[in-house]
């Protein structure tokens, strides 16, 4: 038997079963696509940190993840603690696209030095324009950004409670990986930048 309500049935129950939603798994998926094949154009790397270390970042990023999946609530029979209307969904999907936008802008401002993991590629050196001039971390800073317009489409608890986890996982990984570019770019580049330019949120103060 055919539910009812097809899209809300995919989406979970903190969705409306209007396009504005569907168009939220769409710039998603356009993302990811997109991300995945941008991944083939970065340069040779010389260092990066252990998978291990890494795991202090990569769980709360993939516990998140699964939280913020509308089939989560779904399966726990979640009920939204708010509902967003047709307007206010059109209005984060802007916000999640301007926020995937923006992480692209900073993938191609940074060019071959891009990479997933925490690397020094092949003739690094510090960026410090484009978006790198207003955040040290504008990949993290864009997708955080969409992840929160998305959560809050979504209404639930579990998406709220993924948004953050994930959010945690990358400060964690934005200070793995300050740390080990300080200590393979030097203290008097990096670090300079640092002290310079805020870590995720624009325009904040530095001390």
């Amino acid at each position: 038997m055919m539910p009812e309500n097809p899209i809300a049935a995919v989406m979970g129950s903190g969705w409306t079963a209007s396009w504005p939603s569907a168009s939220l798994a769409a710039i998603w998926l356009a993302w990811l696509l997109s991300w995945l094949i941008g991944a083939f154009f970065s340069g040779r790397t010389e260092k990066h940190v252990r998978a291990w270390d890494a795991r202090g970042f990569h769980i709360p990023i993939v516990i998140g993840a699964i939280l913020l999946m509308p089939w989560t609530a779904s399966a726990l029979a979640e009920r939204p603690l708010w509902r967003v209307g047709t307007s206010g969904i059109y209005v984060l999907a802007v916000l999640t696209a301007a926020g995937c936008l923006f992480t692209w802008w900073a993938r191609l401002h940074l060019g071959r030095f891009w990479s997933n993991a925490i690397t020094r590629k092949e003739g690094h050196r510090v960026v410090d324009t484009g978006p790198y001039g207003l955040v040290r971390h504008p990949i993290y800073t864009g997708l955080i950004g969409a992840l929160i317009a998305t959560g809050i489409a979504g209404g639930t608890a579990t998406a709220l409670l993924g948004v953050a986890s994930i959010a945690f996982g990358f400060w964690q990984k934005a200070r793995m990986e300050e740390g080990f570019l300080t200590n393979e770019l030097g203290a008097d580049a990096y670090g300079l930048y640092c002290r310079r330019v805020p870590m995720l949120v624009p325009f904040l103060p530095q001390g």
